[in-house]
């Protein structure tokens, strides 16, 4: 039989989603927060954000934003 060290390891799986998501969650905040101040100021957002382009909505934006981020550090 093959050694199979990732399905060996639950772990470290588990670990590396809550990562992930901990990741996602603090840019989400982030990002989200960045995007009200410029609705507050009058900023066009969607050009400051990479990724948000063409959202329909806020959540649509940074939820594109913070995926194009992660996908450059991770």
């Amino acid at each position: 039989m093959q050694h199979t060290p990732l399905l060996e390891d639950d772990r470290a799986l588990a670990h590396e989603s809550q990562a992930f998501w901990t990741i996602f969650l603090l840019a989400f905040v982030l990002l989200f927060t960045v995007v009200l101040l410029a609705k507050l100021v009058g900023m066009p957002w969607r050009e400051i954000l990479p990724g948000a382009e063409h959202a329909k909505g806020i959540g649509q934006g940074v939820k594109a934003a913070v995926y194009t981020f992660m996908s450059h550090i991770i």
